[in-house]
């Protein structure tokens, strides 16, 4: 038998599309369970403060289909510190938890991972980010809800390309990971895609530009935000000081693509992995993360989900090459 009688359910780092699903499945998992769950609101920041409510049913009610996070999230400096997750610990001794589900991403799953160890209570990670970049996990929540939103942009944004024959650089997020920018790319058919994990892009889009001569044709260029390039109006400067009667506008999506209605999609894996990280707590399961690989639930070490790096598809990277 499990020693697991209460449990606690927080969000933690940018929020993602889904989270809200995660935080329902979580809910009712545990109410079906026997548990008694607490909410702890703004991530790692209201676990030291204890700022715990307790959830029922009903308070879960008409919150799958709402972007964002009803718990709130934040970011704790304080918490990377070995005193803030002594006090955070102690706030859960307090309250009586036995178990923790964090529904976010590596920085998330580091402190987890930490307070876990030092304290022996277990962490059951849920990966929500819209960058999909977390290691043992074919995809995180809020990635094609992100996906969808981007979409959505550029195609409108092509209408007025298309309009005034001009190239627009877009820039989608992605600091360390091309995910969102590769996969949108293709599926908006842009004409290049910068991404961190490929260099050389932009003299191959000068020569591409370049071997189109007068022809004025529009074209969409998707630029990840953390490009080994540069930004998108870094790029878009060198690329119009090279082709200097190039008519180029820069659009930057930024948080847009944080927000919003979650995909049908996102909804449903979200509430398969709330179901399961509650399993995986009645199981006895200490400190590992969610995942979802080849549509079936996996159990990663959340050592790994922080240590290890998660390439983009070589496949995509080679229809990308084709199709552009």
């Amino acid at each position: 038998m499990s020693n697991i009688k209460r449990i606690g359910v927080l969000t933690s780092g940018g929020d993602a599309p889904g989270m809200n699903a995660a935080i329902r499945a979580v809910t009712r998992a545990a109410i079906y369970h026997g548990l008694e769950v607490y909410g702890i609101m703004r991530g790692y920041e209201g676990m030291m403060n204890g700022d715990f409510t307790k959830l029922e049913s009903k308070d879960v009610s008409g919150i799958i289909q709402k972007g964002g996070t009803i718990l709130e999230t934040a970011r704790c400096l304080k918490f990377k510190t070995e005193e803030g997750r002594r006090t955070a610990f102690e706030q859960l001794q307090k309250h009586e938890i036995d178990g923790v589900v964090v529904i976010g991403g590596d920085g998330s799953f580091t402190g987890a991972s930490l307070i876990s160890k030092e304290h022996s209570i277990p962490f059951i990670g849920i990966p929500g980010t819209i960058d999909n970049d977390l290691y043992g996990t074919d995809y995180t929540i809020g990635y094609d809800t992100a996906l969808n939103t981007v979409v959505e942009a550029v195609d409108k944004i092509r209408d007025t390309a298309s309009s005034h024959n001009r190239i627009f650089f877009v820039e989608v997020m992605g600091k360390e990971a091309g995910f969102v920018a590769l996969r949108s790319g293709i599926a908006c058919g842009a004409e290049a895609i910068f991404i961190p994990e490929v260099s050389g892009q932009q003299q191959k889009l000068i020569n591409y530009l370049t071997s189109r001569g007068k022809k004025k044709k529009s074209s969409i260029i998707m630029v990840a935000e953390g490009d080994d390039e540069g930004n998108a109006f870094e790029i878009a400067k060198r690329v119009q000081t090279e082709l200097p009667e190039t008519d180029i506008r820069v659009t930057i999506l930024g948080h847009i693509q944080r927000g919003g209605t979650p995909s049908a999609y996102d909804r449903v894996t979200a509430s398969k992995m709330g179901v399961a990280a509650v399993e995986a707590l009645l199981d006895d399961q200490k400190s590992i993360m969610i995942g979802l690989v080849n549509n079936e639930i996996t159990h990663v070490p959340l050592s790994k989900t922080v240590k290890l790096h998660k390439d983009v598809s070589q496949s995509l990277l080679e229809l990308a090459d084709i199709l552009v």
